[in-house]
């Protein structure tokens, strides 16, 4: 069974989930019910999910604007007010707010990403294609002729898995 969702702030099991999409952006927020109740996500026009992700993410609030990018000059109170940063460098400069806030939301502040399996049995043939090559070279270099040609015999068959097949 999957661990249930903990909420954002204060780490107890969250049982309101908030989506807010904002330029086609889609951020989330999971909270308990005490928190919700608390932050007045019952409200939706006092409600702002930039608002709450920021005051999470500050243990002891320091000022508004203590942070700032020295690349466009964006604040902690831009941030609070647009829901997105200014320029790419800002994920530097605001990292100390930022990386508390995705190890909560997700699993780590590192995007994995996914890759389709059809995408990663190509990429292996292709891995195996190329070592092959590679110690086909060895072989004949070394003059193992028997591998040589076991390895070139493995390579038309790879080549033969990797080659598109003709549409019919």
């Amino acid at each position: 069974m999957a661990n249930p969702l903990k909420c954002d702030l204060c780490s107890k099991p969250a049982t309101v989930h908030l989506t807010q999409i904002v330029n086609n952006k889609v951020h989330k927020v999971d909270l308990c019910e005490e928190c919700a109740q608390a932050k007045g996500v019952t409200d939706p026009s006092g409600f702002s999910l930039a608002d709450l992700l920021l005051k999470a993410s500050l243990n002891p609030a320091p000022t508004a604007g203590a942070v700032r990018c020295e690349q466009c000059g964006f604040t902690q109170a831009d941030f609070k007010k647009h829901g997105r940063f200014g320029c790419p460098q800002c994920y530097e400069a605001f990292r100390s707010i930022v990386d508390p806030m995705l190890d909560g939301m997700h699993k780590g502040p590192v995007h994995r990403g996914k890759v389709p399996q059809k995408a990663l049995a190509r990429k292996s043939l292709h891995d195996r294609l190329a070592k092959l090559e590679l110690d086909l070279t060895e072989a004949i270099r070394t003059e193992r002729y028997e591998d040589a040609a076991r390895c070139r015999d493995e390579i038309n068959q790879v080549k033969q898995a990797v080659a598109p097949k003709p549409a019919r």
